[in-house]
């Protein structure tokens, strides 16, 4: 769903672009005065799995596949405004490194995967907590939230193609939303199976018993306490993770287009996009090795650390050490 340059208009692109900063402010904002410091390891972590877990495409359709956006994922495990932040974080490693997704189109893919991927499924996923107030409700609600954020996010980008003149909204619309549902599945699975293997081995991860309003798991059987968390065991066991991810995974992912790019094909506009930036790692793959499969597996590898190390910088800069005695149980 990374929308490449050519795809919008000036009017669109500066419309996103502010629309993006503002939403990107109120998450900093919110994230600095909010999100607890023993949980600032939790945002790098978030970001490596993301963007390695972005790079395994799955068929959905013929010719058409799709991967994991994450952001309910995120705003799950991080909370909704340093979620928007995490999601930031990986699409600009994309753009800058991987020309995954226009430079000029940088605001737009913000919008539509970081604030209203992580905003709009964290709204649902809140409502849903609040009905079905068990573990396995948590599950069903993040899932459903997760096909509904992805749904979400293609219809807006649908609106800004239209609004572009790109593409007809007659046409646009229902095959953004037809695709994307299909792919939102794939979302809402992966989504419920790492936050139940979460849940099963870490739970301490998801703030169990936690009293703020903020993660949503305060609306679960709380606990007596918030057990104390050694997060380098954490952080080596999650980046083995998701560097395996990046790495042995990545490279045999589907080659199919991915929705936006099947629905470009189908009406015409596939020839429009361009690429104002070039990454030092175009399309994933990284110059100088010959092998394609470890031209992907480098690059992966690159991208996961580069997406941990920006998180990670960007939340030790937000939250203030004093928050650390006031997050202390």
């Amino acid at each position: 769903m990374h929308i490449p340059d050519g795809f919008l208009d000036a009017r669109t692109i500066a419309l996103t672009a502010g629309l993006s900063a503002a939403g990107l402010a109120a998450a900093l904002r919110q994230t600095r005065s909010h999100l607890p410091r023993r949980r600032v390891p939790l945002m790098g972590l978030t970001a490596a799995v993301i963007f390695a877990a972005q790079m395994l495409n799955f068929p959905v359709a013929l010719g058409t596949s799709g991967h994991l956006m994450g952001a309910v994922l995120a705003a799950v495990l991080v909370g909704p405004a340093a979620a928007v932040v995490v999601m930031t974080a990986v699409l600009v490693v994309q753009c800058l490194v991987f020309s995954d997704g226009g430079i000029t189109a940088l605001g737009a893919n913000v919008f539509n995967m970081a604030i209203i991927g992580s905003i709009g499924g964290w709204g649902i996923y809140r409502v849903l907590c609040r009905v079905f107030r068990t573990r396995r409700g948590m599950l069903l609600a993040a899932s459903f939230a997760a096909w509904c954020s992805t749904v979400l996010a293609a219809l807006c980008c649908a609106g800004e193609l239209a609004a572009s003149g790109t593409a007809k909204a007659s046409l646009v619309f229902p095959a953004m939303a037809n695709i994307h549902m299909l792919i939102g599945l794939g979302e809402a699975t992966i989504t419920a199976m790492v936050l139940a293997a979460v849940m099963r081995t870490r739970p301490e991860l998801l703030a169990l018993g936690e009293p703020s309003r903020r993660f949503p798991v305060a609306a679960m059987p709380a606990e007596p306490s918030v057990p104390a968390i050694r997060w380098w065991p954490i952080i080596a066991y999650g980046l083995l993770i998701a560097l395996g991810l990046a790495m042995f995974v990545a490279p045999f992912a589907s080659e199919w287009d991915d929705g936006l790019e099947s629905v470009a094909r189908t009406f015409g506009f596939a020839d429009r996009a361009t690429q104002i930036l070039h990454g030092i790692a175009p399309d994933y793959l990284m110059p100088g090795i010959s092998r394609a499969a470890l031209a992907v597996a480098a690059a992966g590898a690159l991208g996961t650390l580069l997406a941990f190390g920006l998180s990670m910088l960007l939340a030790h800069l937000l939250v203030p050490r004093a928050a650390t005695a006031r997050a202390t149980p």
